[in-house]
């Protein structure tokens, strides 16, 4: 790697033309490279919970593993790091050298879109397994990055959007994820979109102070794909590259700028040192890199894939059923749509076209062969557009393999280029000169007889025709500039055809390319829903020895562009779950979503597990934990309403383009203990297949500021399995009055285990700047001296050990 003398050198040999060539993307997903330097292309891609690579086809797959929110429910740092090796691996097989995550965002409403890809409502426990993620990834000479800097915590009018926030609450909860974030390392920071206290973040003074001068980052800041509306403000700032490229605000117009003397070159210099820097570490600065293989073998891969999702499964309630003891099956109802189809990942930019993709019924399909039989029952089909056209319901109607046809064709109709593809989301078809129209055709293949649901997603011009019969034929108009909804999840356009069992029916959707418009089509069909009524489900789940009833959300929630607008999983669902807990008390309910939804039936099932989007090994892993085979290791990363109008903060939306954060430090659990309000579940609640008694709490009695603490909990297994505990500390400051604290706050945890009936003692360490907050008017962090009390438990609800220290002023 270069030294600073070398980087300087290296810098004296470009003009400040090369120089600001070198900061803007040479393409959407390169950086430019520079021959005289020896400098190559760094290679960027999405990846929180999957590498992509540099683009979005489904012939090229990738390990999917289990969204933020699942990682961050294992609440353990040692896994989450092989987790983030298991990226690394992805990245260097991929040529990626940069891996676009984590996402340090906190989940500050429940309505947040893009909860699932945030690990959680906590700083500390986001900062850690944040800072987890990051050193596994960088181990193997990948970059990460930390995103979204900072306080864009919500969707709607996210381009846009001005949160208005205090000093001390952007200190002590959103920038402190980031804080940790640069303590372990992380090589590239990204600028979100939204604006902070009235200044864009691409162009924040917070790029400059904190990040990089009193944390000390030497790393890379870069730009939102975007996110960069101005040139002097950024180029003024602690930017350092514009993505994407090669157009943009800097460019020519920030060589100019230098050329004024309007923006210091000097300012220039620094941003290309920080990336000749990055290039040194990654390898494509002053010497041929050499692509190394993976170092997970995919069966490595996916038994670690397979591992998360049980880690991260978090027992809510069990009354006795679970785990399931196999040899006392006979039959199992497997009951709900998204069992047999369970949703994986969440929707938006973080997504890539996995592997494979295991659902829970065929998880315990096998883990129950040749043991007990296994019946599946649909039930109502999930809310939302239609599912992509697949490799079982079309084929191409030119060759009659499996998928469809694209064509792209031109403005009177000719045809500029045609390939076959698996299925009918295609994100990034080809654009060859003179594209005019995306046609996306295939024979469909019904199974079911019925009034089929027939979708096309894009905007602009959209048609679809059956057999030659006009089924949609509109105009329709981009609503968003949002990248997310425009180049990713665009919204369908849904009629409805009569379709017979047996018949191969043509269908062709077209859509008309139009400038700002994105070129992303998705083609989808869906059959009639099942004929069954709740009467047969409840006489299925009364026949079995058990029955397993899955629900969760639907593609139209959850997804990157845009906020949900409540919690609830519908009518349907709720009244499948309710009916079959009426028909069978040893009933498992089965929860598949990113974040939290409510449940109002949870008092009904005799056990409830929540399987996150668990990634694409969902039903191995889930079977493990339903057949015993592994505990449910999760533990909940933010607390979860019993109804939406219970939790403290639900506002995403701005009035006058702004987003003011009132309940200040009080977030998420701390939130609720303000209000004096009971969750449905606590954060950091969850159950094992043990039972635990806390004994014991101790630690010194007297402590001076700025030092750390060490406590120690004494706590048994009493229950009849080797298990493990997450032992959780918090702090309060009774009877403070001088400063506003939380009723108590995480300060640290750990993890125990322990075979039936062994004591286990837990060592939490528990940091000085736990004991700390910041002090707005010297501008620095401060520990009151005075009383404090440490409280440790399994849940921020369930803290039945305390502890009372006194912190003394540092002489």
């Amino acid at each position: 790697m270069a030294d600073e003398d070398e980087l300087d050198r290296l810098l004296d040999k470009l003009t400040v033309r090369t120089k600001v060539r070198l900061l803007t993307g040479a393409t959407t997903w390169r950086t430019a490279a520079e021959r005289d330097l020896e400098l190559g292309e760094l290679v960027l891609s999405d990846g929180p919970a999957g590498v992509r690579g540099e683009g979005w086809d489904e012939r090229r797959t990738s390990v999917l593993l289990p969204s933020a929110s699942a990682l961050a429910a294992t609440w353990d740092e040692q896994l989450i790091e092989e987790l983030g090796g298991l990226l690394a691996s992805e990245a260097r097989h991929k040529g990626v050298d940069v891996v676009l995550a984590p996402n340090l965002n906190l989940h500050r409403t429940p309505l947040a879109g893009r909860h699932f890809e945030c690990f959680s409502e906590d700083p500390v426990l986001t900062g850690r397994i944040g800072a987890a993620l990051i050193r596994g990834i960088q181990a193997h000479g990948v970059a990460a990055t930390a995103k979204h800097f900072v306080a864009n915590d919500a969707e709607t009018d996210r381009l846009t959007v001005d949160v208005r926030i205090d000093e001390r609450t952007l200190r002590e909860v959103h920038l402190a994820p980031f804080e940790a974030a640069v303590a372990a390392g992380v090589r590239l920071v990204m600028a979100g979109y939204n604006q902070v206290n009235g200044t864009t973040m691409t162009a924040h003074r917070l790029l400059t102070a904190p990040l990089k001068s009193e944390w000390g980052f030497d790393g890379v800041v870069v730009s939102d794909w975007g996110a960069v509306r101005g040139t002097h403000d950024t180029a003024r700032a602690g930017l350092d590259l514009q993505m994407p490229g090669p157009a943009g605000e800097w460019g020519e117009l920030l060589v100019r700028a230098v050329e004024a003397g309007e923006v210091e070159e000097a300012a220039v210099d620094d941003k290309v040192r920080r990336l000749l820097r990055l290039a040194a570490w990654s390898g494509a600065l002053g010497r041929p890199r050499r692509r190394g293989r993976p170092h997970l073998r995919p069966r490595q891969a996916r038994a670690l894939a397979r591992r998360a999702v049980a880690a991260g499964a978090v027992l809510l309630a069990n009354r006795g059923v679970l785990p399931l003891d196999p040899a006392r099956l006979g039959t199992v109802a497997v009951i709900g749509a998204a069992a047999a189809r369970t949703r994986t990942q969440g929707g938006g930019s973080a997504g890539v076209f996995p592997q494979d993709e295991v659902s829970l019924l065929d998880g315990l399909r096998a883990g129950l062969r040749g043991r007990a039989r296994v019946v599946h029952i649909p039930g109502p089909a999930p809310a939302g557009p239609p599912p992509p056209l697949d490799m079982v319901i079309g084929s191409d109607p030119r060759t009659g393999t499996p998928g469809v046809l694209l064509r792209v064709l031109d403005a009177d109709g000719t045809e500029l280029h045609a390939e076959h593809r698996r299925g009918g989301r295609q994100l990034e078809p080809p654009l060859p000169p003179g594209a005019h129209t995306v046609e996306i055709s295939a024979r469909l293949h019904p199974r079911t007889s019925g009034t089929w649901r027939i979708g096309i997603s894009g905007f602009g011009r959209l048609s679809l025709h059956l057999d030659g019969h006009p089924l949609l034929d509109g105009e329709f108009a981009a609503t968003t500039d949002d990248p997310a909804v425009l180049h990713v999840s665009p919204p369908a356009q849904t009629v409805t055809a009569r379709l017979s069992a047996g018949s191969t029916p043509l269908l062709v959707a077209r859509r008309e390319l139009a400038p700002g418009t994105g070129r992303a089509t998705v083609v989808g069909a869906q059959p009639p829903g099942p004929a069954q009524t709740l009467a047969a489900v409840s006489r299925a789940a009364r026949e079995a020895d058990v029955a397993v009833v899955v629900v969760g959300t639907g593609e139209q929630h959850e997804s990157e562009g845009r906020d949900r607008s409540h919690l609830a999983l519908g009518p349907e669902q709720d009244a499948l779950v309710r009916a079959v807990a009426r028909a069978a008390p040893r009933t498992v309910a089965v929860v598949n979503s990113g974040g939290p939804v409510e449940l109002p039936w949870r008092d009904d099932v005799g056990a409830l597990l929540l399987a996150w989007f668990p990634g694409q090994e969902a039903g191995g892993g889930l079977a493990d934990v339903l057949l015993g085979r592994t505990e449910p290791g999760g533990r909940l990363p933010t607390t979860w309403p019993a109804r939406l109008t219970d939790a403290p903060v639900t506002r995403t939306r701005p009035v006058a383009g702004r987003l003011p954060y009132d309940e200040g430090i009080h977030l998420g659990h701390r939130g609720w203990l303000r209000a004096r309000r009971t969750p449905a579940y606590w954060f950091g609640h969850g159950l094992g297949y043990t039972t635990w008694a806390y004994d014991e709490l101790s630690g010194p009695a007297h402590t001076a500021a700025g030092d750390d603490l060490t406590v120690c909990v004494r706590l048994r297994n009493t229950g009849p399995r080797p298990g493990r505990e997450v032992v959780q500390v918090y702090l309060s400051r009774p009877d403070a009055t001088a400063v506003d604290y939380p009723e108590r706050w995480l300060a640290g945890w750990t993890a125990v285990r322990a075979r039936p009936g062994e004591t286990v003692v837990a060592q939490v360490h528990v940091p000085a700047r736990a004991l700390s907050h910041w002090d707005v008017v010297p501008g620095g962090w401060r520990t009151e001296p005075g009383p404090y009390r440490v409280l440790a438990g399994p849940s921020a609800g369930r803290l039945p050990l305390t502890l009372d220290i006194h912190v003394s002023e540092r002489t």
